[in-house]
């Protein structure tokens, strides 16, 4: 092994054993736990693929799904949509854009603990800022978080409050559009609309597919405001009103460390595993013919 190869493995050496100790090896055994009987407080009893058959008998399983599918559904497109916008308005030549941009991309890095609490308030039913300020126009808010109809599309509310992270990558996408092609469009007679499909939608397609992806996961994956908001800290009240928000982590972390069944629980992991692997799969597969790169590969 040449030199520069030694020392490479070196500088790598520290993320590799955190890799291996810290990520790999953690996945690697629930994954065995997966087909056992496993209480953390018991040897593990290997039960073969029970733990799969159990979860595909299971309604409040499938009640999980469904409540994250509704969640990613709904709040994926909405973000990218909001986020798209606020760029916009973030690239216009106005006093003070530092600090505007400054001020839309603070939620995004505040904690979600933090801002959950925050949410707790503005969304009560009673007292709640939002609510409040609709009875001032003479309409009747919702319970929100205290009604099964309304506590989902409550938690898709606040997570657009957290979108400046995604306006700032499709922001500086769009400062890298070279300004020449939309004026060359122009001068050929094409209005904003026509210069957005045709010039500025593919040039900033690779990070459309980024914020995609990464809403994605994230969305699948939610659950510390469902956790805060929705009773979670209060064993047995998870999941909101009627379980409308026991989303699959939450019901993963019920299992794992409030039943203390982590077999069970693990076999859930690797079940929300796969449907992530597939859906970001599918984003890929899909954005092959629509997204394009700069090299001209996709």
């Amino acid at each position: 092994m040449k030199a520069e190869h030694r020392q490479g493995w070196l500088f790598i050496l520290p993320w590799v054993i955190g890799f291996v100790l810290l990520t790999a090896g953690p996945m690697l055994y629930s994954l065995y736990l997966s087909f056992t009987a496993s209480s953390l407080l018991s040897p593990p009893q290997w039960v073969g693929l029970e733990n799969y058959r159990r979860m595909f008998a299971d309604p409040i399983f499938y009640r999980s799904l469904g409540n994250t599918a509704y969640y990613a559904l709904l709040g994926v497109p909405l973000g990218m949509l909001l986020s798209r916008g606020l760029a916009r308005l973030l690239d216009a030549p106005v006093r003070g854009l530092g600090l505007f941009r400054t001020l839309f991309f603070l939620p995004s890095v505040t904690n979600t603990v933090a801002l959950s609490i925050l949410w707790l308030w503005l969304l009560n039913p009673e007292f709640g800022l939002l609510n409040t300020a609709l009875r001032t126009i003479g309409i009747e808010g919702p319970l929100w978080l205290q009604s099964e109809a309304w506590a989902k599309p409550a938690l898709v509310l606040m997570s657009l409050w957290t979108v400046g992270g995604q306006a700032i990558i499709c922001l500086a996408a769009l400062q890298g559009v070279p300004r020449e092609l939309t004026e060359a469009a122009a001068i050929d007679g094409a209005g904003p609309v026509r210069r957005f499909f045709a010039v500025t939608l593919p040039l900033i397609s690779p990070a459309l597919l980024f914020n995609l992806i990464m809403g994605l996961v994230g969305a699948l994956q939610v659950f510390t405001q469902a956790f805060v908001m929705t009773g979670g800290v209060q064993p047995g009240s998870e999941g909101g009103p009627n379980q409308s928000t026991l989303f699959i982590v939450l019901y993963i972390y019920k299992k794992a460390f409030q039943e203390y069944d982590m077999g069970y629980a693990s076999a859930l992991a690797w079940a929300l595993f796969v449907l992530i692997t597939l859906c970001t799969g599918l984003a890929w597969r899909v954005s092959r013919s629509r997204v394009h790169y700069e090299g001209g590969g996709a």
